[in-house]
């Protein structure tokens, strides 16, 4: 079981020009950019670990469209799942959050598959394994074609090499990557090209280490 204040922790957004308002605002800009290339069709989303949802519920609040996008976010943190809720309820999309350890896939058997997935803030604070693990498990939350969001810091020993190589092993394209010189953080796009799997239901994908 993680240590870690996560409702303080996701606090640091609140400060314009910190390094986590700009993964923030690269991580949106992904989320538009899926968005604006999928109108007017459905639009169905998974964010793992999704603290208060503000990557994808602060792209959907200035959307005409949003009535388009449904979904589920789900985040253990309980003031940061209902700040989620609160933010979810005065949208007009259909997002669903459910307080709960996202590593369980149980949870995602009525929500998968789905055509948007963000795995953001997850890759820091798991072991290397579980990365893979989790890389090989998305192919099982995703729609065909469909795109996962990802992020992971960049510092030494610099893992994101390898999560790119494992996303294309596990049948995803590199859509983006988003790695500025002067921070040490990144985004990336990856989308599906192999066929879709069956949900493999029972199985604890990681475990957050602080």
């Amino acid at each position: 079981m993680s240590g870690t204040d996560w409702s303080e922790w996701h606090d640091a957004y609140e400060r314009a020009g910190s390094t986590l308002d700009e993964r923030l605002d690269t991580v949106r800009a992904q989320v538009r950019r899926h968005l604006e290339a999928t109108v007017p069709v459905p639009v169905r989303m998974v964010s793992l670990c999704a603290g208060d949802g503000r990557d994808v519920l602060g792209v959907l609040a200035g959307r005409d469209d949003a009535d388009r996008v449904s979904g589920l976010l789900v985040e253990l943190d309980p003031g940061l799942a209902e700040r989620a809720r609160a933010a979810a309820a005065a949208l007009p999309a259909r997002i669903e959050v459910r307080r709960a350890d996202a590593a369980l896939s149980d949870l995602y058997v009525d929500a998968a598959p789905a055509d948007l997935v963000l795995l953001c803030g997850i890759f820091g604070n798991i072991g290397d394994d579980d990365v893979r693990v989790t890389i090989d498990a998305a192919r099982q939350l995703c729609a065909t074609g469909a795109e996962v969001i990802w992020t992971r810091h960049r510092g030494e020993p610099d893992l994101t090499p390898s999560i790119r190589r494992w996303f294309g092993e596990a049948g995803f394209e590199e859509v983006a990557f988003v790695a500025p010189e002067q921070a040490q953080w990144s985004v990336g796009v990856h989308r599906l090209t192999a066929d879709p799997v069956a949900l493999e239901t029972g199985r604890r994908w990681f475990t957050f280490f602080r």
